[in-house]
């Protein structure tokens, strides 16, 4: 059973950055990708990120690519996603969970049905 803990939210201005973690217990595969997801109040959960967990190759969506950064610590089973330049369109709970497959292909990586281990996910507040 996969599970993760996600932290590292808060509240902060325009322009910032935050560092969210995501520890992930439970029994993984080299073929898994770790995945960040976000969902904003009326709007459906949509990828962010995700990192292949055995080669590190990692693909981001359009609307956070050059701003965030997902990188790994495998020692520490942690995730971790850099976000700088924040916009208030970031603005959402931060998820992270583990994509089974995800580590052999881009489009698993994406489709959310293949994720599993979903956290409660950590609050980032961008204001103005």
């Amino acid at each position: 059973q996969v599970q993760t803990v996600e932290s590292g939210g808060g509240l902060v201005l325009t322009g910032a950055s935050l560092t969210l973690s995501c520890v992930i217990s439970g029994r993984t595969s080299s073929d898994d990708a770790m995945g960040w997801w976000r969902q904003a109040p009326g709007k459906e959960r949509e990828f962010v990120a995700a990192i292949n967990w055995s080669a590190g190759n990692s693909i981001y969506a359009d609307s956070v690519k050059g701003r965030f950064t997902i990188s790994k610590n495998k020692v520490n089973n942690t995730v971790y996603l850099q976000m700088n330049n924040l916009k208030p369109e970031d603005t959402a709970v931060y998820r992270c969970a583990v994509s089974t497959g995800g580590g052999r292909s881009a489009i698993v990586m994406r489709h959310m049905k293949t994720y599993r281990g979903w956290g409660q996910g950590t609050q980032v507040t961008v204001s103005s």
